[in-house]
């Protein structure tokens, strides 16, 4: 009777330990995760202000749209030092909406338009954006992974335990969704 208690000790000891790692993974997968966002978001917010200074040349009457951007880009290097996940959803709604506006406005502008900079910046702020939105999905079902292993029985016993939290998916805001109707954002 006594070598059946330790056996089954035993077995219910290695199973708790191997739920525990597998549980530790899962957190830290989500880290990676954002830790991949994070640096493309890093690479972005430095790309913004030299596209910026380009339109700036070329855009003199569209300040408002330039100003849209930039303070657009400081609302998510705010969130993204925070870790505000809502925050930063916003933030990037607003941001893509600018920067839409902005590449819609250039093709008003011919000598923007074959600027090679400009070219250059664009096409790197599109791949980045790109790959923003294939990381933000990676990100979330890593979240999502995290939060249903920490709810699952029995591990929601070993969570409760240790003290691991859910982590709160990245959402953009639906308007991202939405087409824009360039010419009535312009009207004043």
């Amino acid at each position: 009777m006594g070598a059946i208690f330790w056996i089954v000790l035993a077995v219910v000891v290695v199973y708790a330990i191997t739920l525990y790692n597998s549980l530790v993974n899962v957190k830290n997968a989500v880290s990676k995760a954002w830790a991949n966002i994070d640096v493309l978001l890093k690479q972005r917010h430095e790309e913004l202000p030299k596209l910026v200074d380009t339109c700036k040349q070329y855009m003199q009457y569209e300040q408002s749209t330039l100003e849209k951007v930039i303070q657009a880009r400081s609302r998510v290097s705010e969130a993204r030092q925070s870790h505000d996940m809502g925050a930063l959803g916003l933030a990037e709604g607003a941001l893509r909406s600018g920067l839409g506006q902005l590449f819609a406005l250039a093709e008003s502008y011919p000598e923007l338009k074959a600027n090679e900079q400009f070219l250059h910046l664009q096409s790197r702020i599109s791949g980045l954006e790109n790959a923003i939105a294939d990381r933000r999905e990676f990100y979330n079902e890593s979240v999502n992974i995290n939060n249903v292993a920490i709810e699952q029985f029995p591990g929601v016993l070993l969570a409760r335990m240790f003290n691991f939290k859910a982590f709160e998916l990245l959402k953009f805001v639906a308007t991202e969704l939405e087409d824009i109707d360039i010419g009535q954002r312009f009207k004043a």
